[in-house]
């Protein structure tokens, strides 16, 4: 079946209204977050800090505090917008109508790529009001943030798939993605960890993320720009077998 491109829109345009109804709440919360963060760790703690390979404390930390946040947004927006239709009992209609995974997964997750993309825009422009940063690749840093906030949407669908009750929505952006990123190198370059902190820090993904967007921003990063992108590319690509997989076998979706 070709893919039905009203559909998509269809989806995407309903949980981006939906969104939008909820806009001033959605956002307000991140940003406060943010500001805090840029007070706290660029004021207070980076004017008492040397300059990170070469950047301002506060500027360094830029990147790391746009993904802890886009993080956790991209992966709730996403379980979120499939999670209430499971939940309503809606889902039906999407499963009888003429809809397959394609289409449902540019309406969901394409809603919540682009509410990531305004949050993340977001919490640029509020960065220009604490530190003086920029962006030596833009192009690359914007393709990188969206190749990002993908995967997590799509890691957001299959918790939304997963979940059995609201509570379970914010188990693993509360217990697992805001922890990792924090000992990830948001506030740091894993480069000042001694051994074998250093090289436990490896087998944290977000650590390539993290290292992946700095590099964007400042031309330096803790790994490779290859590897980080490869591994998110990676990382999408099960999502989006998992996520077939369950609509080929009807898991949770009939439940």
């Amino acid at each position: 079946m070709s893919f039905n491109a009203t559909s998509a829109f269809t989806i995407y345009r309903a949980e981006l209204m939906r969104f939008l109804r909820t806009a001033f709440g959605s956002l307000v919360s991140p940003v406060l977050t943010t500001c805090l963060y840029f007070i706290v760790f660029g004021a207070a703690i980076g004017g008492r800090m040397d300059e990170v390979g070469g950047v301002e404390y506060g500027a360094f930390i830029v990147p790391g505090l746009l993904l802890l946040t886009m993080l956790s947004e991209s992966t709730s927006n996403a379980s979120f917008g499939i999670y209430m239709p499971r939940f309503t009992g809606s889902i039906y209609e999407l499963l009888s109508a003429p809809v397959g995974v394609a289409e449902t997964l540019a309406g969901y997750v394409g809603a919540a790529v682009t509410k990531s993309l305004i949050l993340a825009a977001i919490i640029l422009l509020t960065a220009t009001l604490f530190v003086d940063y920029h962006i030596m690749h833009p192009l690359a840093a914007f393709g990188f943030i969206v190749l990002v906030a993908a995967a997590f949407s799509l890691l957001g669908f299959i918790l939304g798939l997963w979940a059995d009750g609201f509570e379970k929505l914010q188990m693993v952006p509360l217990l697992l993605l805001t922890p990792l990123t924090f000992l990830g190198g948001t506030f740091y370059s894993i480069d000042m960890l001694a051994e074998p902190w250093r090289t436990a820090a490896l087998f944290n993904p977000i650590v390539y993320l993290v290292s992946g967007l700095r590099w964007t921003f400042y031309g330096q990063a803790d790994v490779s720009i290859a590897v980080a992108t490869g591994l998110t590319l990676a990382f999408l690509a099960l999502c989006v077998i998992v996520i077939a997989t369950i609509f080929k076998t009807g898991w949770r979706l009939r439940e």
